[in-house]
């Protein structure tokens, strides 16, 4: 049985019906870059490895993020909670099955005086506060690093909570 959810309304939704009306297709997840599996499963958690904001096969944002191009880092995040939903239905064929979104990690590859860095991983917490509602929120950390694979803006991994 699917597991559904309320709106802000209270109208019951199923997570694929919210991806739609929000304009967001999934992608094909992407393949890991290194000797690692892009989820790891143990009982009701899913680890998911570190997603960066790949389309295609390819890095849509990269470079290091500062008060200039914040809007394009928020974006950079954004992608990478949409590569986190990939990831999940995945590994567990439907969206429905999320019980609670326990923690993201954001990672922002920062210019030296940038200090934003919560307000750039924001952008992927409010996406999944807005798909899931309640089960969407999170604990979370946000810092800035010198650098992150392929030269991307961010890269962020989550530990989430599914149902059988």
């Amino acid at each position: 049985m699917k597991k559904l959810k309320s709106d802000k309304a209270g109208t019951i939704v199923l997570i694929e019906e919210k991806l739609e009306s929000l304009g967001i297709k999934l992608p094909n997840p992407p393949t890991p870059a290194g000797s690692y599996v892009p989820v790891v499963r143990t009982g009701n958690l899913l680890f998911i490895s570190g997603q960066i904001p790949m389309e295609d096969g390819k890095v849509i944002f990269t470079g290091k993020v500062s008060d200039d191009n914040i809007e394009t880092a928020q974006k950079s995040a954004r992608m990478c909670a949409i590569n986190i939903l990939a990831q999940i239905k995945r590994e567990v064929g439907n969206l429905d099955k999320v019980s609670k979104i326990v923690r993201l990690s954001g990672f922002v590859n920062s210019e030296t005086e940038f200090t934003a860095q919560p307000k750039v991983i924001n952008s992927a917490s409010d996406l999944f506060f807005e798909i899931f509602g309640d089960i969407g929120k999170h604990s979370r950390i946000a810092v800035g690093v010198t650098s992150l694979p392929l030269d991307s803006m961010t890269e962020i991994d989550a530990i989430i909570e599914v149902s059988e």
